[in-house]
């Protein structure tokens, strides 16, 4: 039987500053601190510190624009050799790791209210794929073309450089089969995999409209320039989630300081349509696989409207993986209950 998770009394859901304690010789308490090495951070809109480079670049020709061939901005360049990666890191590095990997679209900024609770007792890591949030936003098809084996590639890389022990899993949404391919040949360094919302089922092997519109053409180019639709909405559409304005303002940064994030947008959306039930159906059989041998567990927000929980259940039964149900949260789980979600996922780890 699937486990459910009542949800809290509302005065736990109210907004609240996050606090961090100073690192050992600074000063710096209370700061979104980004790289290797720093534990504390608050909610800002920027990266402040420095940045993961990994998976090597594989073109450098300069991005021009595809209609006048005009020399593209700095933000759609690729770097001479290497791709930059913007990660969060909080917790004792001698804890066990836990990597925490954002959906389409997003950031890592959605786990803000997931960190402070796992950096109690583990090793916190989040990070923004290529082409989100504050990292590299190269102009396709100028040394990372945004397909579904690139990132499956790219996430070999980034972990590579991250982590040398054990660790644990987190994947949120729609990058769930890209994570899950990356899994099945990494499963010796793997304690857990924690799927939330992930698109499970082969009903789900479509994007919902609110992602697909990205992907038309020339209609897509337009819409994934407009920060309220290629942020807000592709947020707020998915449930329950009411943004308040000043998150708002941290997903709609990269829209606006560049044209890069709305041109990665629309590749990326254009290859999950392509390519995800090609996904899908790997990691449906991945899960069900006995060779399979990670301790899994799902995690679902049951107020979702981009996913059906139709079949989920049983899905999970039959396999013998472990399902959390939070029946008041959304697409984006730890955008609605972030600190319960991350109570959930210390426990699971503790468990196992």
């Amino acid at each position: 039987m699937a486990l459910q998770f009542a949800p809290p009394p509302m005065a736990s859901l109210l907004p609240h500053k996050l606090r961090t304690s100073p690192l050992p010789g600074s000063d710096r308490s209370d700061r979104f601190l980004v790289g290797r090495g720093y534990r504390g951070f608050r909610c800002q809109s920027g990266p402040d510190g420095d940045e993961v480079k990994a998976h090597p670049v594989l073109g450098r020709d300069k991005a021009r624009d595809p209609i006048f061939g005009l020399a593209m901005g700095a933000g759609s360049q690729s770097p001479t050799d290497i791709f930059r990666w913007f990660c969060v890191e909080t917790g004792s590095a001698g804890n066990h790791s836990v990597i925490l990997i954002h959906g389409f679209p997003s950031q890592a900024y959605s786990y803000r209210k997931v960190l402070p609770v796992l950096s109690k007792n583990y090793h916190a890591i989040a990070f923004d794929w290529l082409g989100f949030g504050f990292s590299d936003k190269p102009q396709p098809k100028y040394g990372f073309d945004y397909t579904l084996d690139e990132y499956v590639s790219s996430l070999e890389s980034l972990i590579g450089e991250l982590i040398v022990d054990e660790f644990s899993l987190v994947v949120q949404g729609y990058f769930a089969p890209v994570v899950a391919k990356y899994a099945q040949n990494h499963q010796e360094k793997l304690k857990n995999l924690i799927l939330i919302n992930p698109p499970l089922m082969e009903s789900h092997s479509k994007l919902p409209p609110t992602l697909s519109l990205f992907s038309n053409f020339l209609l897509g180019e337009i819409f994934s320039q407009d920060p309220l639709r290629a942020s807000d909405k592709a947020l707020t559409s998915s449930g329950p989630y009411a943004m308040k304005e000043e998150d708002a303002m941290v997903y709609r940064r990269p829209y606006l300081t560049s044209g890069s994030s709305g041109f990665a947008l629309n590749a990326i959306s254009r290859s999950m349509k392509r390519d995800l039930k090609t996904y899908v159906d790997a990691m449906r059989k991945i899960l069900a696989s006995d060779t399979w041998k990670v301790r899994t567990t799902v995690c679902w927000g049951q107020r979702d409207r981009w996913l059906s929980y139709d079949g989920v259940e049983d899905f999970c039964k039959g396999l013998n993986h472990k399902l959390v149900e939070m029946p008041m949260a959304g697409h984006h789980v730890q955008e609605d209950y972030g600190e319960e979600l991350g109570q959930i996922i210390a426990g699971i780890i503790a468990k196992s």
